[in-house]
């Protein structure tokens, strides 16, 4: 199963991210996070790594080999979202090169690439890297890859979401949030995604939450989940350390137990 996690920026992605892996973990899977957002550098750091693996991107000879085979394969005529820049066509979690990999009790963490410099242009290599990966990414009946996508929606234009299974829609109380999300159930569903759910963060009250879980209601989205606004995630995260024990490792489960009913705690 391939569960995606998406949402505005500043919405709480990578941390929804964090906190559903070590729970789908704890429930006996074998969680694959791939760290797809170009942007966010911090990732790892939630999980509890202390260093990040080195990009996938570099298993293609870096961005800039990776942006002159894209080229070639345009001057071919092939359109983006069915770039094929991987050789292998398979992808097994346990052939990652370790350098490429970082494992911990049951939890995996890879990362597709970063922008790392001022003029070095688009992110469209990470974004044609990301589709494939997870397009040849073959996991058994125990394992779950969730992917951290990058803030928006420009990956849905690049097919990455064809090969997913799940869109997780974080919605922070915003009206730009609830737009959005809104705008991705709608690509979502035209990308063929099989369900498209969300989850509320960073809510401070009961009424707050009724009010959104109103508001995508009416938008066509299920929410399955409300995590509370909790201060130790706010120090874990500005501190750049995994979460203690806090109300939203207890508000995941039940978002746990939707996604994955078979496996309910």
């Amino acid at each position: 199963m391939k569960i995606s996690v998406c949402g505005k920026g500043g919405s709480g992605k990578s941390v929804i991210v964090a906190l559903l892996a070590d729970e789908i973990k704890r429930r006996g899977y074998q969680v694959l996070v791939v760290d797809s957002d170009e942007s966010n550098s911090a990732l790892y750091r939630i999980l509890g790594f202390d260093q990040p693996p080195e990009p996938i991107l570099e298993l293609v000879g870096g961005k800039k080999k990776l942006q002159q085979k894209m080229a070639s394969r345009f001057s071919s005529g092939e359109s983006e979202p069915k770039m094929s820049v991987l050789s292998q066509d398979k992808i097994l979690v346990k052939e990652i090169p370790p350098q490429h990999i970082r494992h911990s009790n049951g939890l995996a963490l890879v990362n597709i690439g970063k922008i790392l410099h001022s003029l070095e242009g688009c992110a469209c290599p990470m974004g044609v890297l990301t589709r494939e990966f997870l397009v040849k990414l073959s996991l058994d009946d125990k394992g779950i890859a969730v992917v951290d996508m990058e803030a928006g929606i420009e990956h849905f234009g690049r097919g990455v979401a064809t090969s997913l299974d799940t869109v997780l829609i974080v919605v922070e109380p915003s009206f730009e949030s609830l737009q959005l999300a809104s705008r991705i159930s709608v690509l979502a569903a035209e990308s063929g995604v099989r369900m498209t759910k969300a989850v509320l963060n960073k809510v401070a009250s009961p009424e707050m939450a009724a009010k959104l879980q109103d508001e995508l209601k009416k938008r066509g989205i299920e929410p399955i989940g409300v995590v509370r606004y909790d201060p130790e995630i706010f120090a874990a995260t500005l501190e750049g350390r995994k979460p203690g024990n806090c109300l939203a490792s207890d508000d995941i489960k039940h978002v746990v137990d939707a996604l994955l009913p078979s496996a309910k705690s």
